[in-house]
């Protein structure tokens, strides 16, 4: 019989109390470190994250940073990018990829997505580099990684600067190498909610190009190059030692997090396979995902989303809104024929519930709340 959950069950869309019981001890012994030390500012705890989240990504600087948003502005002022520079970002992203370009002076260019990956699409991209054209930024989003071939090949024949976004992709892979380790500098963010978060808003960037990280080190930290020496205007952008702290304690789960959330990912495909009406998503055979967000498709996306908060499942929709119908961005006259695909995902993505600890009969709960409405609209 369907639903077999009671009608009274909540199905969450992300359980952090449950991510935080299962490292408690850690958690609470890397915090107490901390308080006892009063090392809050750029101290020991932060140094040690660094150290092992650029080991656990494969490049050798790690700098931490007030968030992810930050990280990018960062990064693009680290890379010389400014004022009548260009730079390409894919118009199916969260606003902070875009909030970054247009921050540092730069031109934002939106490129359309794969209709598949929903990713940036490579073709999209080299109709739109121009001579002005200084920086790509591919996001991985909901936890798969972009064509990377694709646009590091683009990258290299254009001379372009290539900045990942890896603020959903904590730990992917695009063959067999880890997202963050492709371009010239990465992005983290360490939102809560992020496959690895903190427990307020902290982000990294991450590069092998030191003098990078050293710029990078000075805009976190009012441009200080030595104490009472400042070279640079930069601001405060600092990761905090406590929340740094937290990061390092859970950095050893995170792996096993990823492949709880694979697991959770095969079963939606195992119980939606065969269903019409509702397209899973795809994800290239190049990749290892790691399922930030499980994000299906279905016509009348709303009608569908208002069915399952009535049955107690926490949906979301990432994004409603593609950056060029954002009102902040219509000044870039990017009209809906010039991204369509992005432009028709916005209007027929869903996410559903997706966290380490979702247990198979919470998704059957969730599979057979959209099978229902499915055979209600007679689709099923």
């Amino acid at each position: 019989m369907p639903l077999a959950m009671k009608p009274s069950t909540r199905v969450p869309f992300i359980d952090l109390r449950a991510r935080y019981a299962g490292v408690k001890t850690e958690v609470d012994a890397a915090m107490a470190r901390v308080l006892e030390s009063a090392d809050f500012t750029l101290g020991v705890e932060l140094e040690r994250f660094e150290t092992a989240f650029a080991e656990y990504v494969g490049v050798r600087f790690a700098v931490g940073v007030s968030s992810g948003t930050d990280a990018l502005e960062l990064a693009l002022r680290a890379s010389g990018i400014g004022p009548g520079d260009e730079v390409i970002a894919p118009a199916n992203t969260f606003v902070a990829t875009g909030e970054a370009i247009v921050t540092v002076g730069a031109d934002l260019r939106l490129a359309d997505v794969d209709p598949h990956t929903f990713n940036m699409d490579p073709t999209a991209v080299q109709s739109l580099i121009t001579p002005r054209t200084k920086a790509i930024i591919p996001v991985h989003l909901y936890g798969q990684p972009a064509d990377m071939d694709a646009i590091g090949g683009l990258a290299r024949q254009n001379g372009l600067t290539v900045i990942e976004d890896c603020a959903q992709s904590h730990g992917a892979k695009w063959r067999g190498k880890k997202t963050g380790g492709f371009g010239h500098a990465a992005c983290f963010s360490f939102y809560p909610a992020k496959n690895l978060g903190a427990f307020g808003d902290a982000g990294a960037v991450v590069t092998n190009d030191e003098q990078v990280a050293d710029k990078i080190r000075m805009l976190r930290h009012h441009g200080q190059k030595g104490k009472n020496e400042h070279l640079l205007i930069g601001g405060t952008r600092r990761l905090d030692t406590l929340q740094a702290a937290v990061l390092g304690a859970m950095l050893p789960s995170l792996d096993h997090w990823n492949e709880a959330r694979r697991r959770a990912a095969r079963t939606y495909e195992e119980l939606f396979a065969g269903m019409k009406g509702v397209d899973v998503p795809y994800c290239s055979p190049l990749a290892d995902a790691v399922y930030h967000l499980f994000v299906i498709q279905a016509e009348d996306r709303d009608e569908l989303r208002r069915i399952l908060t009535s049955r107690g499942i926490d949906t979301g929709v990432h994004y409603p809104v593609p950056l060029h119908r954002q009102p902040a961005f219509r000044y870039l006259e990017c009209l809906d024929s010039q991204v369509p695909v992005a432009t028709r995902l916005s209007e027929r993505i869903l996410s559903l519930p997706m966290y380490p600890e979702l247990t198979r009969q919470q998704i059957e709960y969730v599979v057979d709340a959209v099978k229902d409405w499915l055979r209600d609209r007679g689709s099923c």
